[in-house]
């Protein structure tokens, strides 16, 4: 009984390093979210508008989500350790590459197309190695993986502010690279799954039912909550990377505070970000992903708004707006993967989120051309805030009928 309790204690504890290992290789993952701070350096270096700025970050976040069905894939197969080696080699190169790009469209290539898909390759394995460890409290355990994902900016907006004015823009993403590659090899050789997926809840109820649904892809793909919560997560993707890959520009043309202060923001609200993780794991594990999802649209829509009318020359309302986008992004990074388990469930995750996350992808091709071609064809960021709004009551209403009568 003794050796057997102190296997248990120490399977706990293992579960909680899962964590802690996941927060820390998505602290670095997560420089991409410091991406705007390159746009108006690059601008000016090789004098492009700002939808040539975005496109590097554009393909990113797109090749960032549809590569991950094939690392889920290569995941279930080789093990978290093969598949994290695999990510951190194509992530480093892509950001050590990209200091030698010669134009945009060379940057777009080698940082969004090849960072990107390393990005992804990475980013699949503390989330499902989580989700495998933690069956019971997916939300929260999620959340918390992904939280350093959303803070990294906290860090790397001052570190890459400074090198872009010691090194310029080319160099950052250069020493960046450099810096990245030994810390993901070295947390590689501590995720693992478990030795087996399934054990038994803390509670009865609706997580015993969750523990029975067990669907591969094609069953996934065969029922209605798969469409409503992809649609449902493409357009909060599409919000939060929008607002993100904006926020820099948009405080320093309609705010019209200076690169530095700028900088400052995006570190801020960096914090929303990262703390919307575990919230909204946390709040979909509590109240389940309908009222999650619907909690978040009434968000956005809420700060969208109040950014359109009221954010001219009112610094309140740009911190107040851009850290409820930010906290809705982080959320729904939280609130999708954790209903990926709870409609799915988790044998087959891995390879059901795969597919789910290409909502994001999705999300992050629409969301930053259209805000760079409203920002060209209007001159000036406010008319990308109606769209948001709009998206996020469309958001609303798939969520409403799309996740009704949830049957777990």
């Amino acid at each position: 009984m003794l050796g057997s309790s102190e296997k248990s204690a120490g399977r706990l504890d293992y579960r909680w390093i899962i964590v802690i290992v996941g927060f820390i290789i998505n602290l670095f993952l997560g420089a991409i979210y410091s991406y705007s701070i390159f746009r108006k350096p690059l601008e000016r270096l090789w004098g492009i508008t700002s939808t040539e700025s975005g496109l590097p970050y554009t393909v990113f976040l797109a090749a960032f989500a549809f590569f991950m069905p094939l690392a889920g894939s290569f995941l279930e197969r080789f093990g978290p350790r093969s598949t994290l080696i695999l990510g951190s080699l194509l992530v480093a190169t892509g950001w050590i590459l990209s200091g030698y790009s010669t134009n945009i469209y060379v940057l777009t290539v080698l940082y969004g197309l090849l960072g990107g898909a390393g990005t992804g390759t990475v980013y699949s394995v503390p989330i499902t190695t989580a989700a495998k460890w933690f069956p019971e409290k997916a939300g929260t355990a999620i959340g918390l993986t992904v939280l350093g994902f959303g803070l990294s900016p906290l860090i790397t907006a001052p570190i890459i502010t400074s090198l872009i004015e010691l090194v310029g823009p080319l160099r950052t993403f250069l020493y960046i690279g450099i810096a990245i590659l030994p810390i993901l090899l070295a947390f590689s050789f501590l995720l693992r799954f478990p030795q087996q997926y399934a054990h038994k809840s803390d509670s009865s109820g609706s997580q015993n039912r969750e523990a029975q649904i067990e669907l591969d892809r094609s069953g996934m793909l065969r029922t209605r909550f798969f469409y409503a919560l992809w649609l449902a997560y493409a357009i909060g993707c599409l919000s939060g990377f929008t607002a993100i890959g904006i926020t820099a520009p948009f405080g320093i043309e309609i705010m019209h505070i200076d690169q530095t202060a700028s900088s400052m923001a995006v570190s801020l609200f960096a914090i929303f970000n990262g703390l919307g993780r575990p919230l909204f794991g946390w709040l979909t594990d509590k109240l389940r992903p309908r009222a999650a999802s619907m909690i978040s649209f009434g968000m956005i829509a809420s700060a969208s708004s109040l950014l359109y009318f009221f954010s001219a020359g009112n610094l309140i309302v740009f911190y107040l707006g851009f850290a409820v986008l930010w906290l809705n992004l982080g959320g729904w990074l939280a609130i999708a993967p954790t209903s990926t388990k709870v409609f799915f469930g988790t044998k087959n995750y891995g390879k059901n989120y795969g597919i789910v996350i290409t909502a994001d992808g999705a999300g992050a091709i629409l969301g930053p051309v259209i805000s760079g071609w409203l920002r060209d064809s209007t001159g000036t960021y406010l008319s990308v805030l109606p769209l948001i709004a709009s998206l996020a009551l469309i958001g609303l209403l798939i969520v409403y009928v799309g996740f009704k009568q949830e049957k777990y």
